[in-house]
């Protein structure tokens, strides 16, 4: 694969992952509520449900999801509800406090770990995106298992970059809101980015 080739591959999918959607508004609630010890669950979710959904797209789920529609607004509209569903029960527990014990952090890092997973893999439009996306940079001369390994990676990497990135700045100004007064907004405003974020995988086309 030509270096011109990928360095642009890489210029167009920064921007594409810096822009925040369904996972990275995911990504801050979870950060602003519970700080860095989010970081290794989130890394894990996310990263494994890229993996996912780019196995998904090359086994043919994206053209599937392209090609019968009933599929595609079906599984965005489960995964908007899923995240509408996250934000509410966010937002009702704003009146209690952030449990801070050995058992409720270990249960804190499965449930952000398995939300953030299921957000990543099953979000239609980054299928979708493996599928449509990925092709234009690949030369059909060349080998597809090889190319689908640098492309896939880079993206893998560079999501991977992302979700640290927004994780610390978002842990960084939870900070300022540990304190128990600010608590409950913390959560209202977590709460509210995911229900934004399922009102974004809703109406998006």
């Amino acid at each position: 694969m030509p270096f011109e080739t990928w360095l642009t591959y890489t210029f167009v999918t920064t921007t594409f992952l810096l822009i925040p959607g369904p996972t990275l508004l995911l990504v801050i609630s979870y950060s602003l509520l519970r700080g860095r010890s989010t970081i290794l669950a989130l890394i894990l979710g996310v990263g494994l449900g890229d993996l996912t959904a780019m196995s998904f797209s090359f086994l043919g789920m994206g053209l599937l999801l392209q090609t019968v529609s009933s599929a595609f607004f079906l599984l965005k509209w489960f995964g908007a509800g899923y995240l509408i569903w996250l934000g509410i029960k966010m937002w009702r527990s704003s009146s209690e406090p952030v449990q801070d014990s050995e058992e409720a952090n270990k249960q804190a890092w499965r449930e952000i770990f398995s939300n953030s997973y299921v957000t990543t893999a099953l979000n239609p439009k980054s299928i979708v995106f493996f599928l449509a996306f990925m092709p234009q940079f690949m030369d059909p001369k060349l080998s597809f298992v090889s190319q689908a390994l640098i492309l896939g990676t880079t993206f893998f990497v560079l999501a991977i970059m992302a979700v640290i990135a927004y994780a610390l700045l978002a842990s960084y100004a939870g900070q300022k809101f540990r304190l128990p007064s600010f608590q409950r907004w913390t959560k209202r405003i977590g709460g509210s980015l995911l229900i934004g974020a399922g009102g974004m995988a809703a109406v998006s086309s």
